[in-house]
């Protein structure tokens, strides 16, 4: 079990978020707080609006109605590049790397947004360049380090197993300095191995890094043993929510996971 934070303010919240496609009601009316610190777990059968959620905070949706905050910022309808600025990244459930880039290269693509120096001195590599590259290179030495990805730092991506690729693609989200992580099924297609070198990656990134993970995740053992508080969203809406513990037990979570008895 995670340990409780020791900040409690809300990092972010989410009103009323309404988002549909057509006819078909994604996410209806969805109410939810994150807390800065805290590794917040979604969980929902398929087709929840699990996904479509992550879509709208991250920027690539715009809801229909409601209310995205970050840190008391609104930001729903912002570009999903001033979103990353402000400290939200992302790391999707289908990987989304250059394949033909090797992983040090990968890692440093997503650190672009961050560099701010002119033409003249990127053409020269000297000052302000030159110390805001070096910078970049030590951030991502640092996350090549914990993710454990030292022997392959030059092996190109598409040359390497799918579970080294997820954690290349949780590593991409982490060079870009976010306050807050979406992990989009992180431990799908893996075997028991990289399951739990999975978890304690994320426990890493949040008790060592101090970054704040909203993770959406069908593994339920992933999901209690590692979060602090759980939603679950059935049908685009907000059934349940609370500690691991709670949620287990709920009977409304137990009906949309196993479905009605019938006596």
């Amino acid at each position: 079990m995670a340990v409780v934070k020791d900040r409690p303010d809300t990092l972010l919240e989410i009103s009323d978020l309404t988002m549909s496609f057509g006819g078909i009601m994604a996410v209806s009316q969805l109410a939810l707080k994150v807390l800065t610190g805290e590794i917040y777990s979604i969980i929902g059968p398929n087709g929840a609006g699990k996904t479509t959620l992550f879509n709208c905070i991250s920027g690539i949706y715009k809801a229909r109605a409601g209310s995205i905050k970050f840190e008391g910022q609104e930001i729903l309808g912002m570009p999903p590049h001033k979103i990353a600025r402000l400290g939200i990244a992302r790391a999707f459930q289908n990987i989304e790397l250059f394949r033909g880039m090797t992983v040090l290269d990968n890692l440093m693509s997503s650190r672009e947004h961050l560099l701010n120096y002119g033409l003249f001195s990127a053409a020269l590599h000297f000052g302000r360049c030159s110390n805001q590259e070096e910078k970049c290179r030590d951030r991502v030495e640092d996350i090549i380090e914990l993710l454990d990805l030292q022997k392959f730092r030059n092996t190109h991506v598409g040359a390497l197993s799918y579970g080294i690729q997820k954690r290349v693609e949780l590593g991409r989200a982490l060079t870009m300095e976010p306050k807050v992580v979406l992990v989009d099924e992180p431990v799908s297609g893996m075997n028991l191995e990289e399951t739990e070198d999975m978890a304690r990656y994320i426990l890493d990134i949040n008790e060592e890094m101090r970054i704040t993970v909203v993770l959406i995740e069908h593994d339920m053992r992933l999901v209690m043993d590692l979060s602090d508080r759980v939603a679950v969203l059935n049908f685009g809406l907000k059934i349940a929510e609370g500690r691991p513990e709670e949620i287990a037990k709920d009977p409304e979570v137990i009906r949309a996971y196993l479905g009605e008895s019938k006596n």
